[in-house]
């Protein structure tokens, strides 16, 4: 015979069992303060600027050339040549010239001797006056023609009229050149500087520093003292650059022309600047912004202006002031108003390196 169980009875057991299990359970606990490492913004000295590469030239370059066309009978000097001023660097064929030059002689000495005859016959009042203002005429005509055929003789020996050094020669011997033709290619030693591009994102940069510091490829461990020159007021339509030149201050014979140089611009002494790590730079609605910390720990999202970009560092012009706090790693997993552990011991530091590759390979993914 079964025995029927009291409902009472059921409905204790079941409160009794759920009792049990609820002394069972642990409380919930809260969440650890996820380690996040951080930083404290301070002033340095601003003394490293961008490096550009370029090549070293001359200030003063020129393309020599013939003032008359003609067949070039000799050249004297090769590509490489230190010149002086007045030295002979080639002549043309001067048979054409010479022989104009005599023709135009032989009609001086007609002309002279027409109005030689007229000025007597002037004086015995057999001619008129307007006859002979003609001859005079003609005289002054053919003696600026024998003048202008003695220069044309003169123009077929090209002559060096300031010292330099020959960057490359542009013709060969037997060769029929025009007038104007760039026969040599000269450049001067004693205003040597660097040709660069500065890209228009650096041109108020390159514009405010005060000296630059220039270094050959060729020449490890070698410095010398720059200063910018000149910056082009248009930018190159292809590169969207800026053409530059820096000229070198204290060049020696080291520096030759064509050499592979860089370019450090530097900003003056003691001018002190914010600068905080690449990796604390956040992106928020396409702008720069950093993680900024309070005394509690509580995150904030800071909008920043970044002055100039570089390998491993950031220069921030406005938007954060010495003495404040950020964060340097790990800032796509945060989220304002969040509050972080900041990282100051051993093993904090370690996690939170953990967590900010983490973050890196999920934000990769």
């Amino acid at each position: 015979m079964k025995r029927r169980l009291s409902p009472l009875f059921v409905a204790g057991v079941v409160l009794g069992a759920a009792l049990l299990a609820g002394c069972g359970r642990e409380a919930p606990q809260a969440e650890p303060l996820r380690p996040v490492l951080t930083m404290v913004v301070g002033a340095t000295e601003s003394r490293a600027a961008s490096v550009y590469a370029g090549e070293v030239r001359s200030r003063v370059e020129q393309s020599l050339g013939f003032r008359i066309a003609g067949k070039i009978s000799e050249r004297l000097i090769d590509a490489g040549a230190v010149i002086k001023p007045g030295q002979v660097l080639a002549r043309l064929d001067p048979v054409d010239t010479a022989l104009s030059a005599g023709a135009a002689d032989a009609q001086r000495q007609l002309a002279e001797a027409d109005a030689a005859r007229f000025r007597e016959l002037k004086a015995k009042n057999f001619v008129s006056q307007a006859a002979l203002d003609s001859r005079e005429t003609s005289l002054k005509a053919a003696a600026a023609q024998s003048d202008l055929s003695r220069n044309q003789a003169a123009y077929t020996v090209l002559k060096a009229d300031q010292p330099g050094v020959v960057g490359q020669v542009l013709a060969e011997v037997g060769q029929v050149v025009s007038a104007g033709q760039p026969i040599f290619r000269i450049a001067r030693q004693d205003t040597l500087e660097v040709a660069i591009a500065i890209p228009e994102s650096r041109l108020a940069e390159a514009r405010k520093a005060s000296d630059a510091e220039v270094t050959l490829w060729a020449e490890e461990g070698v410095k010398y003292r720059g200063r910018l020159r000149e910056i082009a007021a248009m930018a190159d339509p292809q590169t969207r650059t800026y053409a530059a030149r820096v000229a070198i201050l204290d060049a020696d014979p080291r520096v030759v022309f064509g050499m592979s140089a860089s370019v450090r611009f530097t900003t003056p002494a003691g001018s002190k600047a914010v600068t905080i790590p690449l990796s604390a730079l956040f992106q928020h609605d396409g702008k720069p912004a950093v993680w900024q910390v309070d005394d509690a720990g509580k995150l904030s999202l800071r909008a920043i202006e970044v002055g100039r970009y570089s390998d491993e560092f950031v220069a921030v012009s406005a938007g954060l002031s010495t003495g404040e706090r950020i964060v340097v790693a790990g800032v796509h997993k945060l989220a304002a108003g969040q509050k972080i552990r900041i990282a100051e011991r051993g093993a904090d530091v370690a996690a939170a390196n953990v967590a900010a590759h983490a973050d890196t390979r999920t934000a990769q993914r």
